[in-house]
């Protein structure tokens, strides 16, 4: 077998990386897909400056994820190291749950005070009387200047129990063979390891082609697009970012299957799969919360 735990460190030793080249490198290449991000949006060469940095970054991420992975087969980390792994990728979804927190928030404060506000409640006598004395609020609503890509700004929503019904069931399905391979790899049954951690992959990337098709079908026939008022940038905000998590953790956990078609990990260490897998969970209760709130009430 590929592993080479008998040489781990000893338990009161902690590994320090020699020095490496990639922290200074991943840290131009975010300047780079940044800058390119922020012209792309403001229409002047952005889209040529965000390709080079997609590129740097998909180099970054299989130069410094190889040098991880061949540590960790030499045996470099120790379950002190392993322990600080954990606890860093706790933090690293902690993060993640304030990130969608604020995008909720966002969808709260639009829906329960501002909209409501710029229909009259509260200060009846400036907007019913002054600012939007047309204006009807309800929800969902692209706001009183009736904002989108149709002359009469109408739009159409997406129904619950449509696509995103069927991603919900993808979704969750690919959290249940997840779970089975997870068992698996604890049981040292590579077989059934192998087999259900590629249905989860497969379940992933279906989910977002699914999605992909719900926005095409959103641009081009039901009027709703990013332009389309407060509903439109809350909703495009929140399902796009949750596709892009979904298509990061179904990237990351194509690398954990070829690691373990190649024979890594053990029932006792496999931090590796074991860290996506929280993602992917994660990722799977989010979905959960936009189902329910964006989509369905």
């Amino acid at each position: 077998m590929a592993n080479a735990h008998a040489t781990d460190h000893p338990a009161d030793k902690y590994y320090v990386p020699h020095e490496s080249p990639w922290p200074i490198y991943g840290s131009a290449t975010l300047f780079v897909f940044m800058i390119g991000l922020c012209g792309w949006l403001n229409e002047w060469y952005g889209p040529w400056i965000f390709a080079i940095g997609t590129l740097m970054l998909i180099g970054l991420f299989v130069g410094w994820f190889a040098v991880v992975i061949n540590e960790h087969q030499k045996g470099m980390y120790n379950m002190q190291v392993d322990r600080s792994f954990r606890m860093g990728m706790l933090w690293f979804i902690f993060s993640e749950v304030m990130f969608f927190a604020a995008f909720f928030g966002a969808l709260f404060y639009a829906r329960q005070l501002s909209v409501p506000w710029a229909g009259g409640e509260g200060v009846k006598i400036f907007n019913s009387l002054l600012l939007w004395k047309d204006y009807s609020a309800g929800w969902p609503t692209n706001g009183p200047m009736a904002l989108g890509p149709r002359d009469d700004g109408s739009f159409e929503t997406i129904p619950a129990f449509g696509l995103p019904a069927i991603n919900t069931a993808i979704l969750l399905l690919s959290g249940v063979t997840l779970t089975i391979a997870h068992h698996a790899i604890k049981e040292g049954n590579r077989r059934i390891l192998n087999i259900f951690l590629g249905v989860t992959i497969l379940l992933g990337f279906i989910f977002v082609g699914v999605q992909s098709w719900e926005y095409i079908h959103a641009y081009r026939d039901l009027g709703l697009q990013l332009s389309t008022g407060i509903y439109g940038s809350t909703f495009f905000m929140l399902t796009g970012f949750h596709g892009l998590h979904v298509t990061l953790g179904a990237i990351m956990l194509l690398v954990v299957w070829f690691r373990t078609m190649k024979g890594h990990f053990t029932p006792q260490r496999h931090f590796g799969f074991e860290a996506v897998a929280w993602y992917w969970h994660f990722v799977d209760v989010v979905w959960l919360g936009l189902f329910v709130f964006v989509y369905w009430v």
